[in-house]
């Protein structure tokens, strides 16, 4: 009789346990995730840009007239080939990471969270068992291992279009070492765990998708530039400033791990205004922040 008696309590301190919670609550969102089309939507979007401006523009000015491509004016056609080589698949696949891909990532974040709040569902999310906490805390390890599962997307096609290049130019495939990958691909895991976990927190601070995005998309591709460009003319006194924002730091982080291009010329928003190792802290100091703002905001919010 005893015995039968401590087996359901045992079960029922598991079932209770923080961390079963949030790793139901991480898969109920991966579930919902997956099935949402417009998850889908943005992977393919990252992969269509991703193959467009890494080797179907450039492998077009290759067989054709080089210089006659805006996107690819100063590159002869041995750099242009070198450039869509297996060798250079790590660059070709994070290089876009600090700017299009990084709101591509925001989107991602602002649909997770923002979207219970505009289809009404986190009121009765919030009135299961899980607790605040540990929905915000689901949806953010949701975004980053999407974001992780976009990042070996990129590198797989991006390595089958790199070795179909090799083949038909007649090319031999030599790939980067492991080291430059791991640091690589990790770095760029990084920079979009970043930007996805700050669009799921303005998502649910701002309870919206729409308005978290248009924010988050006009800092990226606009004020971000805005503001660095000035403190390198006019507003010098602006560097601190710069050298804190996001945009920059991913930058750098990826300015400091990617070998020189054989172009000549770095990717958009790649470049080294700090160490790497400063971007990289605070790349992780800008998620851990985004983490604790969404689940400080989930955890008091008012759901009567």
């Amino acid at each position: 009789m005893s015995t039968a008696t401590a087996a359901p309590a045992a079960r029922t301190t598991i079932s209770r346990s923080p961390l079963v919670g949030l790793g139901a609550a991480t898969r109920a969102e991966l579930g919902k995730l997956a099935r949402r089309p417009a998850a889908w939507v943005l992977l393919g979007t990252g992969v269509a840009l991703n193959q467009v401006f890494a080797y179907v523009i450039p492998y077009f000015a290759y067989r054709g007239d080089a210089s006659s491509d805006f996107a690819t004016e100063g590159a002869t056609k041995a750099q242009l080939l070198a450039g869509m080589m297996p060798a250079e698949v790590v660059a070709n696949t994070v290089g876009a990471f600090a700017v299009f891909v990084g709101a591509l990532a925001l989107v991602l974040g602002a649909l997770v969270t923002g979207s219970e709040h505009t289809g009404g569902t986190l009121k009765t999310l919030l009135t299961q068992r899980p607790s605040g906490a540990v929905v915000a805390l689901g949806q953010m390890l949701t975004v980053v291992v999407a974001v992780g599962f976009g990042v070996a997307v990129l590198a797989l096609t991006g390595a089958a279009s790199g070795v179909i290049v090799a083949l038909v130019e007649g090319q031999a495939i030599v790939w980067p070492s492991l080291g430059s990958v791991a640091s690589g691909l990790g770095s760029g895991w990084a920079i979009l765990a970043m930007w996805g976990a700050l669009g799921a927190a303005l998502g649910s601070v701002l309870r919206a998708v729409a308005l978290p995005i248009g924010l988050g998309v006009v800092w990226i591709l606009a004020i971000e530039n805005l503001i660095t460009a000035v403190s390198r003319s006019t507003l010098t006194s602006l560097a601190g400033l710069r050298d804190v924002l996001p945009g920059v730091n991913a930058g750098s982080l990826l300015g400091s791990v990617l070998p020189a291009s054989p172009g000549g010329d770095a990717a958009p928003g790649v470049q080294t205004l700090v160490s790497g190792e400063r971007g990289l802290v605070t790349v992780v100091v800008y998620v851990l922040v985004a983490v604790l703002a969404s689940v400080w905001v989930t955890r008091r919010r008012d759901v009567a």
